[in-house]
């Protein structure tokens, strides 16, 4: 069975796809890029948008009936490769504990022009 998991807070959709789904006790988060939820803007420059993005990840996972110390697997893109050591610092503040398989990968261009997005897999707790 899937469950189709949404919250409000974490931001809409930009497009036709789910925040997340459930199923066979995983938890397939979208990518989230950096809106603020409450203004529904991206908010400025990569640490911010970093933050923004592990907090709408956040959000959505708990959502879903899980946490980060589940999250067994996420993927990384970023608009530059440069950003790479700011955004391993801020990633680790979140994954504390278990620390999840990763991919990071430049990409040429990401929705609204954001500088990031990440994307996670997560175990229903």
């Amino acid at each position: 069975m899937i469950k189709i998991i949404s919250t409000g807070d974490a931001p809409v959709a930009v497009g036709p796809y789910s925040q997340a789904l459930a199923v066979n006790g995983f938890i397939f988060c979208s990518g989230q890029i950096g809106i603020d939820p409450k203004t529904n803007k991206l908010v400025d420059g990569i640490e911010k948008q970093t933050r923004q993005v592990m907090e709408n990840l956040k959000k959505v996972i708990s959502a879903g009936g899980s946490n980060f110390n589940y999250v067994v697997k996420t993927t990384i893109y970023l608009s530059d490769m440069n950003n790479y050591g700011l955004v391993n610092q801020i990633y680790g503040e979140y994954f504390t504990g278990n620390k999840p398989a990763r991919v990071t990968v430049e990409v040429s261009r990401l929705p609204k022009d954001c500088l990031i997005e990440i994307d996670a897999i997560a175990v229903v707790k």
